[in-house]
């Protein structure tokens, strides 16, 4: 559940970093011509993914340990994707590795 959470927060700021005038942008994948192409929509799917992510925390743990872990979710994974979008680090085969090594270990030790 929380490696789920992980991913919808990831995919969340995602969306939103596509949004951003600001951002170097590269259209390697289909979808991210569509979002830099439909702004309004993209933030209101990022918003919504943020949402759902933040209510998984809250289910998984307590309000102020969820609340905590999401905030530290949230500030990681956006700085590793500020950081890693522009130098091209970021794509379909390393998101899945480590998706499923964090899966891996998430059910490995629950």
């Amino acid at each position: 559940m929380i490696t789920i959470a992980s991913l919808i927060v990831f995919l969340a700021f995602y969306t939103l970093y596509y949004t951003s005038k600001r951002a170097a942008l590269s259209y390697d994948l289909g979808f991210e011509k569509w979002m830099k192409n439909n702004p309004k929509q993209t933030k209101i799917t990022g918003l919504l993914l943020l949402a759902t992510a933040y209510a998984m925390w809250l289910i998984t743990q307590s309000l102020c340990c969820g609340t905590l872990m999401f905030f530290i979710q949230l500030m990681t994974i956006g700085s590793l994707i500020i950081i890693l979008t522009p130098l091209k680090k970021v794509n379909i085969k390393i998101l899945l590795a480590v998706l499923i090594i964090a899966a891996l270990l998430e059910f490995y030790y629950h």
